[in-house]
């Protein structure tokens, strides 16, 4: 019996073909290759954490470079604000004397030459005809001085008469101009009317007087403060006797401000009841601090070796000691510091860290975690 040719043309049957072209097609598809994931974060064996870009964007991870700081911080003291001693006033009239009228009242502003207040003063007025009569007398006197002395050159009179007359003369200059100065001190008017004026720019510290009061003969009736210029009385702690010296920088935060000063003297001897040396530092006349206010002061000093500093968000405790991590080219490294002290949000490190160095200021709770887990 003959077998169709039409199952033999293609060389294979029909229903083999088909089977092994399906067969082919499942084994190429077995040779594509299959998605890898990202790898895992995580320390190495020698404590590197590497990271790629895209996972520091997802953990927060920030950097800031360390910086040069020559000036350390030695220690924290207390201190007070207050004024230097011509910053404070006392406005005065030589003569008693009853208020007419007060201009200003306690904390006001006012300006060197404005008026505090009217006075009038009944002594002035004495001042001023004892200024006339010597006036009128000046011509006089002058003119018997030189007809005297004429007289004592011809030989007529005895030259002791002439010297009387030029003693009285000098007399008279003198009881004018001592008149003079006692009506301008006062600024005393013709009518007894004196007029106290701010003697500097700034506030009015304290009102003694009011209108009717009697003045001249107690407590000055104001007194003006200059509070451009502020000083810090602070106590430096006998353990910092050896360390603090003038010329070191300090700095007050308090209530959101910060004021930069400098140390202006520091007493030689303790005080026996506080063991604390007295000191004086300045501070700028944009701190906005009220003079009796206490702070707060950190004292920075130079001892020739210096040291970085850091964001204070950049260091973390660890067990006994302090650490940073650095940024290397691989990731990230915890590094061991020593920490001098820390000014507002800034830390200051003596060792572990070199100037210009990547260090994570954020995310640094993350890369502890990572570090724990090797």
């Amino acid at each position: 019996m003959k077998k169709p040719a039409s199952l033999f043309r293609s060389g294979f049957p029909a229903l083999v073909v088909l089977p092994l072209c399906a067969g082919l097609a499942l084994l190429s598809a077995c040779k594509k290759p299959v998605p890898t994931e990202a790898p895992v974060p995580g320390a190495a064996k020698d404590g590197t954490i590497a990271l790629s870009a895209a996972q520091m964007d997802r953990l927060g991870i920030k950097l800031a470079v360390s910086q040069q700081a020559n000036a350390m911080p030695i220690g924290t003291v207390p201190g007070v604000v207050s004024l230097p001693p011509d910053a404070r006033v006392a406005v005065t009239t030589p003569y008693a004397g009853t208020v007419l009228k007060v201009l200003v009242i306690q904390g006001q502003s006012v300006k060197q030459g404005e008026v505090l207040a009217i006075v009038r003063a009944a002594e002035s007025v004495q001042f001023g005809a004892a200024l006339a009569r010597s006036q009128a007398e000046l011509p006089v006197v002058a003119a018997n001085a030189a007809r005297l002395g004429q007289l004592s050159r011809e030989g007529i009179i005895a030259p002791a008469r002439a010297d009387e007359a030029r003693a009285a003369l000098a007399a008279t200059h003198a009881t004018i101009a001592e008149n003079r100065r006692l009506l301008a001190l006062g600024g005393a008017g013709r009518d007894g009317t004196i007029i106290l004026r701010a003697p500097i720019t700034g506030r009015v510290a304290s009102v003694a007087v009011d209108t009717g009061g009697a003045v001249g003969n107690g407590v000055a009736p104001f007194i003006v403060e200059n509070a451009s210029n502020l000083r810090l009385d602070l106590q430096v702690p006998e353990r910092l006797a050896g360390q603090v010296r003038p010329g070191m920088g300090i700095t007050v935060i308090q209530e959101g401000r910060t004021a930069h000063g400098m140390l202006l003297s520091i007493a030689q001897s303790l005080d026996p009841l506080t063991r604390s040396l007295a000191a004086k530092a300045s501070l700028p006349s944009d701190s906005r601090f009220v003079p009796g206010k206490g702070v707060m002061a950190t004292i920075a000093g130079t001892d020739g070796k210096g040291g970085v500093s850091l964001p204070a968000s950049a260091v973390t405790h660890v067990g006994d000691h302090d650490e940073v991590f650095l940024r290397s080219a691989n990731g990230f490294r915890a590094v061991r510091v020593s920490v001098a002290g820390q000014i507002g949000d800034q830390v200051f490190l003596t060792a572990g860290v070199s100037p210009g160095s990547q260090i994570a200021i954020s995310g640094v709770a993350e890369l502890k975690t990572l570090k724990a887990g090797q």
